[in-house]
Protein backbone atom coordinates (compact mmCIF):
# COMPACT_ATOMS: atom_id res chain seq x y z
CA UNK A 1 0.00 0.00 0.00
CA UNK A 2 0.91 3.54 -0.76
CA UNK A 3 -0.08 6.64 -1.59
CA UNK A 4 -3.00 8.70 0.26
CA UNK A 5 -5.61 6.03 1.93
CA UNK A 6 -8.36 6.66 5.03
CA UNK A 7 -7.09 4.84 7.63
CA UNK A 8 -8.59 4.32 11.09
CA UNK A 9 -7.25 6.24 13.87
CA UNK A 10 -6.75 3.51 15.87
CA UNK A 11 -3.82 2.32 13.89
CA UNK A 12 -1.55 5.35 14.23
CA UNK A 13 0.98 4.40 16.07
CA UNK A 14 3.76 6.87 17.38
CA UNK A 15 6.46 6.32 19.88
CA UNK A 16 7.41 8.54 23.17
CA UNK A 17 10.39 10.29 21.52
CA UNK A 18 8.60 12.74 19.06
CA UNK A 19 8.36 16.79 20.35
CA UNK A 20 5.75 18.10 23.07
CA UNK A 21 1.92 19.02 21.42
CA UNK A 22 1.25 22.17 21.23
CA UNK A 23 -1.85 22.61 23.18
CA UNK A 24 -2.55 26.11 21.09
CA UNK A 25 -1.76 24.86 17.43
CA UNK A 26 -3.75 22.14 18.57
CA UNK A 27 -6.96 24.19 19.73
CA UNK A 28 -6.16 26.10 16.19
CA UNK A 29 -6.09 22.81 13.89
CA UNK A 30 -9.88 21.97 15.77
CA UNK A 31 -10.84 25.07 14.25
CA UNK A 32 -9.26 25.09 10.68
CA UNK A 33 -10.46 21.64 10.50
CA UNK A 34 -14.35 22.06 11.47
CA UNK A 35 -14.47 24.93 8.91
CA UNK A 36 -12.21 23.47 6.02
CA UNK A 37 -11.56 19.87 6.81
CA UNK A 38 -8.26 18.47 6.72
CA UNK A 39 -6.07 20.06 4.26
CA UNK A 40 -2.81 18.12 4.70
CA UNK A 41 -3.04 14.49 4.97
CA UNK A 42 -0.82 13.20 7.83
CA UNK A 43 2.49 10.86 6.91
CA UNK A 44 2.46 7.57 7.98
CA UNK A 45 5.00 4.39 6.60
CA UNK A 46 3.64 1.27 5.89
CA UNK A 47 3.46 0.30 9.39
CA UNK A 48 1.28 2.81 10.16
CA UNK A 49 4.07 4.58 12.07
CA UNK A 50 3.48 8.56 12.36
CA UNK A 51 5.64 10.34 9.92
CA UNK A 52 4.70 13.49 10.36
CA UNK A 53 1.36 15.34 11.49
CA UNK A 54 1.10 14.63 15.33
CA UNK A 55 -1.02 18.02 16.03
CA UNK A 56 -3.19 17.32 13.06
CA UNK A 57 -3.69 13.65 14.19
CA UNK A 58 -4.36 15.05 17.63
CA UNK A 59 -7.17 17.72 16.70
CA UNK A 60 -9.11 15.11 14.66
CA UNK A 61 -9.16 12.67 17.72
CA UNK A 62 -10.33 15.40 20.42
CA UNK A 63 -13.01 16.09 17.22
CA UNK A 64 -14.02 12.37 17.91
CA UNK A 65 -12.85 11.62 13.99
CA UNK A 66 -13.02 7.99 13.26
CA UNK A 67 -10.35 7.96 10.29
CA UNK A 68 -7.54 10.42 8.93
CA UNK A 69 -6.64 10.45 5.67
CA UNK A 70 -2.84 9.21 5.24
CA UNK A 71 0.18 9.76 2.45
CA UNK A 72 1.24 6.21 2.78
CA UNK A 73 5.31 5.74 2.36
CA UNK A 74 7.44 3.29 2.42
CA UNK A 75 11.30 3.65 3.65
CA UNK A 76 14.26 1.69 3.18
CA UNK A 77 14.38 1.36 7.43
CA UNK A 78 13.52 2.64 10.57
CA UNK A 79 16.38 4.85 11.07
CA UNK A 80 15.11 6.48 7.68
CA UNK A 81 12.10 7.01 8.45
CA UNK A 82 12.89 8.43 11.72
CA UNK A 83 15.25 10.84 9.44
CA UNK A 84 12.22 11.99 8.03
CA UNK A 85 9.99 12.35 10.36
CA UNK A 86 12.97 14.99 12.16
CA UNK A 87 13.28 16.65 8.81
CA UNK A 88 9.66 16.98 8.82
CA UNK A 89 9.71 18.99 12.32
CA UNK A 90 12.64 20.33 11.40
CA UNK A 91 11.46 22.40 8.85
CA UNK A 92 7.41 22.90 9.59
CA UNK A 93 7.74 23.59 13.09
CA UNK A 94 9.16 26.63 15.76
CA UNK A 95 11.19 24.60 17.92
CA UNK A 96 13.11 26.25 21.16
CA UNK A 97 16.90 26.23 20.69
CA UNK A 98 17.70 23.04 22.60
CA UNK A 99 14.36 21.05 21.31
CA UNK A 100 16.09 22.08 18.09
CA UNK A 101 19.71 21.03 18.48
CA UNK A 102 18.75 18.02 19.76
CA UNK A 103 16.99 16.94 17.03
CA UNK A 104 19.83 17.89 14.99
CA UNK A 105 22.34 15.90 16.84
CA UNK A 106 19.81 12.89 16.27
CA UNK A 107 20.38 13.54 12.70
CA UNK A 108 23.25 13.32 12.72
CA UNK A 109 24.24 9.82 14.84
CA UNK A 110 21.57 8.51 12.47
CA UNK A 111 23.45 9.55 9.16
CA UNK A 112 26.96 8.65 10.81
CA UNK A 113 24.89 4.96 11.43
CA UNK A 114 24.11 4.60 7.99
CA UNK A 115 26.94 5.53 6.93
CA UNK A 116 25.72 8.87 4.88
CA UNK A 117 27.06 12.01 7.48
CA UNK A 118 25.92 14.92 5.78
CA UNK A 119 28.11 15.82 2.76
CA UNK A 120 27.46 18.03 -0.42
CA UNK A 121 26.37 16.00 -3.04
CA UNK A 122 25.37 13.22 -1.37
CA UNK A 123 21.81 11.42 -0.75
CA UNK A 124 21.71 11.22 2.68
CA UNK A 125 18.69 8.63 2.46
CA UNK A 126 16.17 7.93 -0.33
CA UNK A 127 12.44 6.33 0.05
CA UNK A 128 11.44 4.13 -2.28
CA UNK A 129 8.54 2.71 -3.85
CA UNK A 130 6.32 -0.36 -2.78
CA UNK A 131 6.19 -3.37 -4.62
CA UNK A 132 2.77 -2.23 -5.80
CA UNK A 133 4.44 0.30 -7.53
CA UNK A 134 3.58 3.67 -5.60
CA UNK A 135 5.43 6.98 -5.97
CA UNK A 136 9.12 7.59 -5.39
CA UNK A 137 9.39 10.28 -2.96
CA UNK A 138 11.92 12.81 -3.28
CA UNK A 139 14.27 12.73 -0.58
CA UNK A 140 15.07 15.25 1.80
CA UNK A 141 17.43 18.24 1.71
CA UNK A 142 21.07 16.97 1.43
CA UNK A 143 23.03 18.65 3.81
CA UNK A 144 22.28 20.51 7.28
CA UNK A 145 22.92 23.87 6.16
CA UNK A 146 20.46 23.02 2.93
CA UNK A 147 17.90 21.60 5.47
CA UNK A 148 19.19 25.04 7.88
CA UNK A 149 17.99 27.12 5.09
CA UNK A 150 15.15 25.70 3.99
CA UNK A 151 13.91 25.76 7.72
CA UNK A 152 14.72 29.51 8.05
CA UNK A 153 17.99 29.32 9.75
CA UNK A 154 21.32 29.71 9.39
CA UNK A 155 23.76 26.82 9.73
CA UNK A 156 26.01 28.47 12.29
CA UNK A 157 22.84 29.33 14.45
CA UNK A 158 22.04 25.60 14.05
CA UNK A 159 25.76 25.04 15.11
CA UNK A 160 24.90 26.78 18.27
CA UNK A 161 21.66 24.89 18.90
CA UNK A 162 23.38 21.36 18.68
CA UNK A 163 26.02 23.23 21.12
CA UNK A 164 23.59 23.57 23.42
CA UNK A 165 21.61 20.27 23.46
CA UNK A 166 25.34 18.56 23.06
CA UNK A 167 26.69 20.67 26.37
CA UNK A 168 24.17 21.08 28.39
CA UNK A 169 23.78 18.24 31.07
CA UNK A 170 20.78 16.02 30.38
CA UNK A 171 19.77 16.59 34.33
CA UNK A 172 19.91 20.44 33.21
CA UNK A 173 18.57 20.43 30.36
CA UNK A 174 14.95 18.74 32.03
CA UNK A 175 15.05 21.68 34.36
CA UNK A 176 15.38 24.39 31.57
CA UNK A 177 12.61 23.22 30.12
CA UNK A 178 9.52 24.78 30.28
CA UNK A 179 10.92 28.13 31.83
CA UNK A 180 11.27 31.65 30.67
CA UNK A 181 15.31 31.16 29.21
CA UNK A 182 14.36 28.06 27.50
CA UNK A 183 13.85 30.14 23.91
CA UNK A 184 16.59 32.44 25.41
CA UNK A 185 19.84 31.11 22.80
CA UNK A 186 22.69 33.49 23.84
CA UNK A 187 21.76 32.46 27.42
CA UNK A 188 21.70 28.51 26.91
CA UNK A 189 25.00 28.85 24.95
CA UNK A 190 26.16 30.75 28.28
CA UNK A 191 25.11 27.82 30.23
CA UNK A 192 26.26 25.33 27.79
CA UNK A 193 29.70 26.95 27.96
CA UNK A 194 29.74 26.67 31.98
CA UNK A 195 32.14 23.34 33.23
CA UNK A 196 33.57 23.10 29.47
CA UNK A 197 36.98 22.07 31.24
CA UNK A 198 35.35 19.67 33.75
CA UNK A 199 33.20 18.18 30.56
CA UNK A 200 35.95 17.44 28.14
CA UNK A 201 37.92 15.72 31.04
CA UNK A 202 35.06 13.53 31.42
CA UNK A 203 35.02 12.72 27.87
CA UNK A 204 38.82 11.85 28.21
CA UNK A 205 38.46 9.86 30.94
CA UNK A 206 35.26 7.64 29.44
CA UNK A 207 37.88 7.36 26.31
CA UNK A 208 40.73 6.12 28.61
CA UNK A 209 37.50 3.62 30.60
CA UNK A 210 36.48 1.96 26.80
CA UNK A 211 40.22 1.76 26.42
CA UNK A 212 40.88 0.01 29.89
CA UNK A 213 38.02 -2.46 29.78
CA UNK A 214 38.31 -3.36 25.87
CA UNK A 215 42.56 -4.50 27.20
CA UNK A 216 40.64 -6.43 30.05
CA UNK A 217 42.45 -3.91 32.73
CA UNK A 218 38.95 -3.67 34.80
CA UNK A 219 40.70 -1.81 37.70
CA UNK A 220 41.84 0.60 35.36
CA UNK A 221 38.43 0.87 33.88
CA UNK A 222 36.16 1.41 37.29
CA UNK A 223 38.87 4.09 38.32
CA UNK A 224 38.53 6.20 35.07
CA UNK A 225 34.23 5.44 35.29
CA UNK A 226 34.71 7.29 38.56
CA UNK A 227 36.84 9.90 37.56
CA UNK A 228 33.82 10.48 34.47
CA UNK A 229 31.01 10.42 37.28
CA UNK A 230 32.74 13.18 39.48
CA UNK A 231 33.37 15.59 36.58
CA UNK A 232 29.96 14.76 35.15
CA UNK A 233 28.83 16.26 38.84
CA UNK A 234 30.79 19.28 39.38
CA UNK A 235 29.85 20.45 35.13
CA UNK A 236 26.27 19.41 36.35
CA UNK A 237 27.05 21.72 39.31
CA UNK A 238 28.37 24.89 37.76
CA UNK A 239 25.47 24.80 35.26
CA UNK A 240 22.92 24.71 37.36
CA UNK A 241 24.89 27.74 39.43
CA UNK A 242 24.86 29.45 36.24
CA UNK A 243 20.75 29.02 35.39
CA UNK A 244 19.93 29.87 38.45
CA UNK A 245 21.47 33.25 38.05
CA UNK A 246 20.16 33.81 34.88
CA UNK A 247 16.47 32.74 36.38
CA UNK A 248 17.51 35.30 39.21
CA UNK A 249 18.66 38.09 36.79
CA UNK A 250 15.64 37.12 34.73
CA UNK A 251 13.31 37.44 37.75
CA UNK A 252 15.33 40.91 39.00
CA UNK A 253 14.19 42.27 35.96
CA UNK A 254 10.48 41.22 35.95
CA UNK A 255 10.33 42.18 39.32
CA UNK A 256 11.69 45.72 38.74
CA UNK A 257 8.72 46.48 36.48
CA UNK A 258 6.08 44.80 38.40
CA UNK A 259 6.93 47.11 40.95
CA UNK A 260 6.45 49.84 38.77
CA UNK A 261 3.82 48.76 37.29
CA UNK A 262 1.40 48.59 40.81
CA UNK A 263 3.22 51.75 42.10
CA UNK A 264 1.33 52.99 39.03
CA UNK A 265 -2.17 51.54 39.82
CA UNK A 266 -4.41 54.11 41.23
CA UNK A 267 -5.64 51.66 44.19
CA UNK A 268 -3.34 51.68 46.96
CA UNK A 269 -3.92 50.62 50.05
CA UNK A 270 -3.89 53.09 53.18
CA UNK A 271 0.14 52.47 54.24
CA UNK A 272 -1.08 53.84 57.64
CA UNK A 273 -1.03 50.30 58.89
CA UNK A 274 1.05 51.14 62.35
CA UNK A 275 -0.50 54.99 63.87
CA UNK A 276 -1.14 56.56 67.35
CA UNK A 277 -3.99 54.31 67.98
CA UNK A 278 -2.08 50.71 67.57
CA UNK A 279 1.27 51.88 69.10
CA UNK A 280 3.89 49.04 69.26
CA UNK A 281 5.99 47.39 71.67
CA UNK A 282 9.52 45.85 71.46
CA UNK A 283 8.64 42.22 71.06
CA UNK A 284 5.44 42.26 68.64
CA UNK A 285 5.39 39.99 66.03
CA UNK A 286 2.53 40.46 62.59
CA UNK A 287 2.36 37.69 59.87
CA UNK A 288 1.71 38.25 56.58
CA UNK A 289 -0.74 36.36 54.52
CA UNK A 290 -0.33 33.82 57.28
CA UNK A 291 3.08 32.89 54.96
CA UNK A 292 5.89 35.29 56.43
CA UNK A 293 7.05 36.55 60.65
CA UNK A 294 8.09 39.99 61.13
CA UNK A 295 9.39 40.61 64.28
CA UNK A 296 10.10 43.98 65.83
CA UNK A 297 12.98 44.11 68.24
CA UNK A 298 16.64 43.80 68.67
CA UNK A 299 17.35 40.38 66.30
CA UNK A 300 19.95 39.49 67.71
CA UNK A 301 18.57 38.44 71.17
CA UNK A 302 16.62 34.70 72.12
CA UNK A 303 13.42 36.26 71.48
CA UNK A 304 13.70 36.67 67.79
CA UNK A 305 15.97 33.60 67.40
CA UNK A 306 13.84 31.18 69.01
CA UNK A 307 11.15 32.19 66.16
CA UNK A 308 13.46 31.14 63.37
CA UNK A 309 12.79 27.52 61.79
CA UNK A 310 15.41 24.96 62.37
CA UNK A 311 15.79 24.56 58.63
CA UNK A 312 16.01 27.52 57.14
CA UNK A 313 18.11 27.52 53.74
CA UNK A 314 19.12 30.78 53.54
CA UNK A 315 19.91 34.17 55.66
CA UNK A 316 20.67 37.50 54.26
CA UNK A 317 21.83 40.96 56.21
CA UNK A 318 21.78 44.14 54.28
CA UNK A 319 23.39 47.08 55.19
CA UNK A 320 23.98 47.89 59.06
CA UNK A 321 25.77 49.74 61.54
CA UNK A 322 25.61 46.57 64.05
CA UNK A 323 26.56 43.54 63.87
CA UNK A 324 26.01 40.98 66.71
CA UNK A 325 24.23 38.34 64.35
CA UNK A 326 27.02 35.63 63.70
CA UNK A 327 24.54 32.73 65.58
CA UNK A 328 23.14 32.68 61.51
CA UNK A 329 25.57 30.21 60.38
CA UNK A 330 24.04 27.58 62.93
CA UNK A 331 20.31 28.45 61.77
CA UNK A 332 20.81 28.57 58.15
CA UNK A 333 22.49 26.44 55.32
CA UNK A 334 23.76 29.99 53.41
CA UNK A 335 24.72 32.84 54.84
CA UNK A 336 24.73 36.02 52.37
CA UNK A 337 26.09 39.31 53.74
CA UNK A 338 26.06 42.34 52.00
CA UNK A 339 29.22 45.41 52.48
CA UNK A 340 30.33 48.09 50.94
CA UNK A 341 33.83 47.84 49.72
CA UNK A 342 35.19 49.62 52.64
CA UNK A 343 33.46 47.26 55.14
CA UNK A 344 33.20 44.01 53.68
CA UNK A 345 37.23 43.44 54.39
CA UNK A 346 36.86 43.81 58.02
CA UNK A 347 34.05 41.98 58.55
CA UNK A 348 35.23 38.75 56.83
CA UNK A 349 37.85 38.78 59.14
CA UNK A 350 36.43 39.73 62.95
CA UNK A 351 32.99 37.09 61.99
CA UNK A 352 33.08 33.69 63.62
CA UNK A 353 31.29 32.51 60.89
CA UNK A 354 32.78 29.88 58.79
CA UNK A 355 33.98 32.22 54.82
CA UNK A 356 33.50 30.74 51.51
CA UNK A 357 34.23 32.80 48.94
CA UNK A 358 33.62 36.97 48.02
CA UNK A 359 31.24 38.11 45.15
CA UNK A 360 31.56 41.41 43.44
CA UNK A 361 27.68 41.99 42.49
CA UNK A 362 27.77 45.60 40.78
CA UNK A 363 29.70 47.60 43.32
CA UNK A 364 28.07 45.48 46.18
CA UNK A 365 30.44 42.82 48.20
CA UNK A 366 28.63 39.89 48.89
CA UNK A 367 30.48 37.73 51.55
CA UNK A 368 28.65 34.13 51.62
CA UNK A 369 29.12 32.13 54.98
CA UNK A 370 28.31 28.27 55.61
CA UNK A 371 29.15 25.31 57.69
CA UNK A 372 29.73 23.38 54.30
CA UNK A 373 31.75 24.00 51.56
CA UNK A 374 29.97 26.06 48.92
CA UNK A 375 31.17 26.59 45.25
CA UNK A 376 31.55 29.12 43.92
CA UNK A 377 28.83 30.16 41.12
CA UNK A 378 29.28 32.42 38.11
CA UNK A 379 29.19 36.33 38.47
CA UNK A 380 25.92 37.61 37.04
CA UNK A 381 25.87 40.75 34.72
CA UNK A 382 23.74 44.07 35.00
CA UNK A 383 23.39 43.18 38.81
CA UNK A 384 23.81 46.90 39.96
CA UNK A 385 20.88 47.28 42.29
CA UNK A 386 20.09 45.65 46.05
CA UNK A 387 16.81 43.84 44.99
CA UNK A 388 18.64 42.27 41.98
CA UNK A 389 21.47 41.06 43.97
CA UNK A 390 18.46 39.88 46.78
CA UNK A 391 16.45 38.18 43.82
CA UNK A 392 19.85 36.49 42.81
CA UNK A 393 21.03 35.03 46.41
CA UNK A 394 17.35 33.75 46.13
CA UNK A 395 16.95 31.90 43.10
CA UNK A 396 20.73 30.75 44.00
CA UNK A 397 20.50 28.80 47.26
CA UNK A 398 16.49 28.35 47.81
CA UNK A 399 14.03 26.84 45.82
CA UNK A 400 9.63 27.12 46.44
CA UNK A 401 8.84 27.45 49.93
CA UNK A 402 11.94 27.28 51.23
CA UNK A 403 12.34 29.25 55.05
CA UNK A 404 14.46 33.00 54.67
CA UNK A 405 15.94 34.53 57.33
CA UNK A 406 16.82 38.13 57.50
CA UNK A 407 17.96 40.40 60.65
CA UNK A 408 17.41 44.25 58.90
CA UNK A 409 14.16 45.07 56.97
CA UNK A 410 15.95 47.66 55.37
CA UNK A 411 13.47 48.80 52.27
CA UNK A 412 11.59 45.36 52.70
CA UNK A 413 14.08 43.65 50.01
CA UNK A 414 14.33 40.65 51.64
CA UNK A 415 10.52 40.16 52.64
CA UNK A 416 9.09 41.47 48.86
CA UNK A 417 11.43 38.85 47.17
CA UNK A 418 10.60 36.21 48.97
CA UNK A 419 6.48 37.16 48.53
CA UNK A 420 7.26 37.20 44.84
CA UNK A 421 9.20 33.99 44.36
CA UNK A 422 7.26 31.90 46.82
CA UNK A 423 9.87 31.46 49.88
CA UNK A 424 8.76 31.95 53.75
CA UNK A 425 10.40 34.94 55.29
CA UNK A 426 11.70 35.08 59.03
CA UNK A 427 12.76 38.91 58.84
CA UNK A 428 12.85 41.61 61.99
CA UNK A 429 14.52 45.03 63.17
CA UNK A 430 14.73 47.14 65.91
CA UNK A 431 13.99 50.14 63.84
CA UNK A 432 10.28 50.98 64.18
CA UNK A 433 10.27 53.03 61.01
CA UNK A 434 12.23 50.06 59.15
CA UNK A 435 9.17 47.86 59.97
CA UNK A 436 6.02 50.12 58.89
CA UNK A 437 7.68 50.94 55.99
CA UNK A 438 8.39 46.96 55.19
CA UNK A 439 4.76 46.14 55.89
CA UNK A 440 3.52 48.97 54.16
CA UNK A 441 5.45 48.12 51.05
CA UNK A 442 4.35 44.38 51.72
CA UNK A 443 0.15 45.48 52.00
CA UNK A 444 0.09 47.94 49.06
CA UNK A 445 1.72 44.89 46.77
CA UNK A 446 -0.46 42.09 47.97
CA UNK A 447 -3.51 44.42 48.88
CA UNK A 448 -3.80 42.56 52.17
CA UNK A 449 -3.52 43.86 56.18
CA UNK A 450 -0.99 42.24 58.32
CA UNK A 451 -2.45 40.13 61.20
CA UNK A 452 -0.85 40.70 65.15
CA UNK A 453 -0.20 37.76 67.02
CA UNK A 454 -0.51 38.06 70.42
CA UNK A 455 1.90 38.37 73.20
CA UNK A 456 0.63 35.00 74.70
CA UNK A 457 1.07 32.89 70.97
CA UNK A 458 4.19 31.77 70.21
CA UNK A 459 5.70 30.32 67.29
CA UNK A 460 8.11 27.38 67.13
CA UNK A 461 9.20 25.96 63.88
Amino acid sequence: MSGISKVSIEKIKYGNNRRPINDEKVEQLKKSIELNGLLNPITVDHNFNLIAGLHRLTALMLLGYKQIECNIVTYDSDENARLAEIDENLIRNELEPLERGRLVLEREKILVKLGMRAKAGDNQYTLKASENGGEIISPPPKTTQELAKQAGYSERSWQHDKQIARDIAPKIQKIIQKTPIADKKITLLSIARTGRKERILAEKALKAYEVAKNKGNYEEAEREAKIAAKLRAQQEELQLQAFHSAMAELEAKSGTKKEQQRVEQPKILNSLIFNQESPSLIGDKWTLGNRHLVYYGDTAQKDFIRLLPSNAALAIATFSDVWNHDYLVDEASVVAVLRSENNIYQFCSTTRMNFQYELLLGKIYVGIFSREAISKPQIPVNLDNVEGIIQYLINMFTTQNNYVIAPFMGNGEILMACEKMRRVCFIGDENLDSIRSGISRWGRWMDKQPEKIARSNYLYF
